[in-house]
């Protein structure tokens, strides 16, 4: 039986928000408030869509946006973690999911040369097309009223653990890392010795606190504040 790492990937991979450091590649490091202002409330993907769409205005390149995009820092103790998970590939397989997008996170994986960690990322499609403009995709459609319109976690997470289980794979214990309202849907189909991790003093915390006698979180409920915190868990969680 082997154990399912599950992590967010901006503020618990990396120690910010993938989304907004890609703004550092624009000559004055901004946007425009006609950009800003064209932000609708559960629609990031689209308004993301607006971004790339002015940085390829600007003609800043590709192989300009992903010298920025390399340059995100891990949160702390994470490459040890990422490190673990890879030396111990035999127990533990390690997903991905995450409303960022595939090629920002393909780049930050590889440039940290730890993308072997991770068995599958479950995010938002993107390419750059032929003019050099970066086109972002929502990652599927869903019904969940809880989750922004292009990426439901429980539905990605469900959806992985039946076809791991079809494919004859069970897990003894599921940890799910992450630090975002949007990580809170996927914690209802987590199990009574499966483990969610919220890092402290980010939202996902506050929620789960809210949670605390709610039936539909059976999950243990442990903070992390780096990655050390988590790696820890996992040993334990391995050793039981």
């Amino acid at each position: 039986m082997k154990t399912l790492m599950v992590f967010d990937f901006d503020h618990t991979v990396v120690d910010d928000n993938s989304d907004t450091w890609v703004i550092k590649c624009l000559p004055g490091q901004t946007l425009p408030d006609s950009v800003k202002n064209s932000y609708r409330k559960g629609y990031w993907t689209e308004f993301m869509g607006s971004v790339m769409n002015y940085i390829g205005d600007q003609k800043v390149s590709p192989e300009t946006v992903r010298s920025v995009m390399v340059t995100i820092p891990f949160t702390a103790g994470m490459t040890d973690l990422l490190t673990f998970i890879l030396d111990n590939k035999s127990t533990i397989d390690c997903i991905v999911i995450s409303d960022s997008n595939t090629v920002f996170i393909d780049w930050i994986l590889h440039a940290s040369g730890l993308q072997a960690a991770v068995d599958q990322v479950f995010t938002n499609p993107a390419k750059f097309n032929e003019v050099g403009y970066m086109e972002v995709q929502c990652y599927h459609s869903h019904d969940c009223a809880h989750c922004p319109v292009n990426l439901c976690k429980r539905r990605v997470l469900e959806g992985y653990l039946s076809e791991q289980f079809d494919r004859g794979v069970e897990y003894e214990r599921v940890l799910y890392a992450g630090d975002g309202g949007n990580d809170l849907c996927p914690t209802s189909c987590l199990r009574g010795r499966d483990v969610v991790m919220p890092r402290r003093g980010f939202i996902l915390e506050k929620l789960l606190a809210k949670l605390e006698d709610d039936a539909s979180l059976s999950a243990k409920v442990i903070a992390w504040s780096s990655g050390t915190d988590i790696l820890q868990e996992l040993k334990a969680s391995m050793q039981e």
